[in-house]
């Protein structure tokens, strides 16, 4: 297919999928500011969502300081914010418009049903609609529209490129998610280990979807290694790094089956590590250190997806 072609549609599931990400960052920064903590300031919770998303700076110089209401509103429904969940979903329908063709007519309409219901979102009427609804309506919308792709699409390398964005981005939000919550929460002493700290890890673990697997799994307290060995090494939950990065493996290896370009060697290398990976020697080096390390590697993967089947540079 035209590298063009694969392009729209790599960015179209990278735009829902990061609409959805975006949804629940917010939702998990709303969960823990709404928990007694030790915490001395409302910025440390809203500040690390900002400081994820591209140019922290440009909010800096609109909004000023970093409390529920301004990263909620630039985060959601900001027109100049390129990553806020308007400008994805947007952006999503507009690569999705361009492929009209190479996309089912269920995919389309999930999309575009998606796009006029919050063409005209603002602030008021995101307070309107309420911050958790909307947040969850982003969320369903995104699973319909996988489940539709899933349902719908003909197999082909068109599906793989869409799936291949899909796990891409995912892998990079759940890495952000979770540093989050570690980097910035984590280090107060005071709560590590008591009533607080445990009802944190549980809000960031309903945000990616994780709480009852986790329960499943572990059957005990609620503990940072034990979710961050979840989150990043655990090949069985869909959101966690391993099964991301398996899931970009096994795509490019449909794409290409001879592993020829340099996507398929560096999809393999950082699968690998997570595959064989253990949990103590990443805490033991730094979870924060592994989490920044993951990131530059994907994104770098990203990268080389580009160049080597979009024949474009990096553009976000």
């Amino acid at each position: 297919m035209l590298s063009r072609s694969a392009e729209n549609l790599y960015w179209m599931s990278r735009y829902i999928e990061r609409a959805e990400n975006v949804a629940r960052v917010l939702d998990v920064s709303l969960r823990m500011s709404l928990m007694p903590s030790a915490v001395p300031t409302e910025s440390l919770y809203w500040r690390p969502a900002i400081e994820i998303g591209p140019e922290p700076e440009v909010f800096d110089e609109k909004y000023g300081e970093a409390n529920a209401q301004n990263v909620v509103t630039y985060m959601a429904c900001d027109r100049t914010n390129p990553s806020s969940i308007w400008s994805c979903i947007r952006a999503a329908r507009e690569n999705a418009r361009t492929e009209r063709t190479r996309v089912s007519s269920e995919m389309w309409e999930a999309l575009n049903e998606t796009w006029l219901k919050i063409a005209d979102l603002d602030e008021a009427q995101l307070r309107d609609w309420g911050e958790r609804s909307f947040f969850e309506w982003v969320k369903s919308r995104s699973h319909l529209f996988r489940g539709v792709t899933l349902g719908t699409a003909l197999q082909d390398d068109a599906f793989y490129f869409v799936r291949l964005g899909t796990f891409i981005e995912r892998a990079d939000s759940t890495a952000r998610i979770l540093d989050v919550k570690y980097h910035v929460l984590l280090p107060d002493a005071d709560v590590v280990g008591g009533a607080v700290d445990y009802y944190q890890w549980g809000a960031l673990l309903r945000s990616v979807s994780a709480y009852r697997a986790y329960r499943k799994i572990y059957h005990r307290e609620i503990t940072p290694a034990r979710v961050a060995e979840m989150l990043i090494l655990n090949g069985d939950f869909p959101r966690s790094l391993h099964a991301s990065l398996g899931q970009v493996k096994d795509t490019l290896d449909m794409l290409a089956p001879s592993g020829r370009f340099e996507c398929s060697r560096l999809a393999g290398e950082i699968y690998s590590g997570l595959r064989y990976g253990r949990i103590e020697d990443i805490f033991q080096s730094g979870l924060h250190e592994f989490l920044d390390d993951f990131i530059e590697a994907n994104g770098q993967l990203g990268g080389e997806v580009q160049r080597d089947f979009l024949m474009t540079d990096v553009v976000e």
